[in-house]
């Protein structure tokens, strides 16, 4: 299936703008090709209109020598012209989707002008609407739910990842309708989705392998490829969909619940692995001389350590959040909520770590890079100061255990754990360490910290001499 786009060649003499055809190649069809035109409902000046890209051209440039009428005269064209071409590729989003949805012995040129029609003018059809579609309520949902800012984007991912389900499936998502087998079936959905794709060893690149389904991610794609999905993010989707669907009963969307007989299983985590006191000190005290740009950001993760923050806090943190020798902040997990400001006292390392970053420019805290780079510099951090010894963790895909050195596994969470696991060692108050670290109270996170190490061991043993 492909779609092109042509300019009409009769031009609106108020207007002076042309008509955008379209053409749904449809493919071969009982060995015939099949292919039907129809109108977009969108116009466009001819002199905008790039015929060998079939596109709207919208790079319109102002210049210094231009009035100042005149470069608000084109701002507002290329502001038309951006909407324009936006609508544009929306309608041809609309039509891709309805056409991976429908048999293909249903595809003719009334059915492709219907599509147009609903997706141009769609208070012709509203009274024929008796409820909200499935991804209207969602859509609704985060609107008016209470969500952070992160939850909205994980909710988001799920969004798109039942739109691919509905077309995969060949259903329509109703919430009446929606039963335990329907929620059996999309779980059987995100465990086999990553199948479809294959890595390039050579190009390191992703790429789908299933045809059928190629034009189905295209549709709705993600910034990162689907990975093998273990059963603690299926339990965390499922956990979201289903404060969705209480929602809907709450606010009289639906009195369908098909969570009542579904069961989600409970998340199953490892003891947690973090770096002890001496082994934060062997980084801080690693000669990277030689590595400047990796010595700035050990520097930073041996301060995280030290103030024990969210990777996303940490970025967000300016100079003004140094207030009287301490660090001060809301954590953006819980402020929606919460709002409960956390403060942690600045030991002498970590002023001397600020203290050598002070004039380094900019109003960030620290000469922060992107999360994604931050991760691999402190691997690579980790194995220059020797920091290799081989830890136990459970695989997050598989649920078995596996071994593995810590240098491949740290990442800035590891900082986080490195501050609440030496300080829980210490102090068994999770409400203390928790005021200190931002979680909230009650938080099953402290849970997993309850963990007997080798030297408790040796004391308890030495009772029995």
């Amino acid at each position: 299936m492909k779609i092109t786009t042509t300019l009409s060649t009769k031009t609106d003499k108020h207007t002076q703008k042309s008509e955008i055809l379209l053409r749904l190649i449809v493919g071969k069809v009982n060995g015939k090709a099949v292919a039907f035109r129809a109108k977009s409902r969108i116009f466009v000046s001819p002199e905008r209109w790039d015929a060998t890209a079939g596109t709207i051209q919208t790079d319109i440039r102002t210049t210094r020598v231009m009035s100042a009428q005149k470069r608000r005269e084109v701002e507002e064209e290329k502001q038309a012209l951006q909407e324009t071409s936006s609508n544009l590729s929306a309608l041809i989003s609309e039509i891709k989707s309805k056409f991976l949805a429908t048999p293909v012995e249903q595809i003719t040129k009334e059915w492709l002008e219907d599509v147009i029609d609903r997706y141009r003018f769609p208070e012709k059809y509203k009274f024929n609407e008796e409820k909200p579609a499935f991804f209207a309520t969602l859509d609704l949902f985060l609107n008016k739910h209470k969500l952070s800012e992160v939850r909205k984007k994980n909710f988001r991912v799920i969004y798109r990842a039942l739109q691919r389900f509905e077309i995969w499936n060949r259903t329509t998502l109703d919430l009446d309708t929606i039963t335990q087998e329907t929620l059996r079936d999309f779980e059987e959905f995100l465990r086999v989705e990553n199948t479809f794709f294959r890595k390039d060893e050579r190009s390191n690149k992703w790429s789908c392998i299933n045809e059928d389904y190629k034009a189905v991610y295209e549709a709705y794609p993600e910034t990162r490829t689907p990975q093998a999905r273990g059963q603690n993010t299926i339990n965390d989707i499922f956990t979201k969909l289903r404060t969705f669907y209480l929602w809907c009963i709450d606010n009289g969307k639906t009195t369908n619940n098909p969570f009542r007989h579904y069961k989600i299983e409970e998340c199953v985590y490892g003891t947690p692995y973090y770096i002890t006191i001496e082994e934060r000190n062997q980084l801080y005290k690693a000669d990277l001389s030689a590595r400047p740009a990796l010595a700035i950001q050990r520097d930073i993760f041996v301060f995280q350590c030290l103030i024990g923050c969210r990777v996303g806090d940490l970025h967000r943190f300016t100079k003004a959040n140094i207030i009287n020798g301490a660090i001060e902040y809301i954590a953006r997990k819980t402020r929606d909520n919460r709002a409960i400001t956390v403060r942690v006292p600045l030991n002498a390392i970590a002023k001397e770590i600020l203290e050598r970053y002070a004039d380094h420019g900019g109003d960030k805290l620290l000469p922060f890079i992107s999360e994604q780079k931050y991760n691999i510099a402190i691997k690579e951090a980790f194995k220059l100061a020797g920091i290799t010894r081989i830890v136990t963790i459970r695989n997050p895909t598989t649920g078995e255990e596996e071994q593995r050195p810590i240098n491949e596994i740290a990442s800035s969470h590891l900082a986080r754990r490195c501050f609440v696991g030496n300080l829980y060692k210490q102090v068994k108050d999770p409400n203390l360490v928790g005021a200190l670290s931002g979680h909230k109270q009650g938080s099953k996170a402290f849970t997993r910290y309850r963990e007997i190490d080798e030297e408790m061991k040796q004391d308890l043993v030495k009772l029995l001499e």
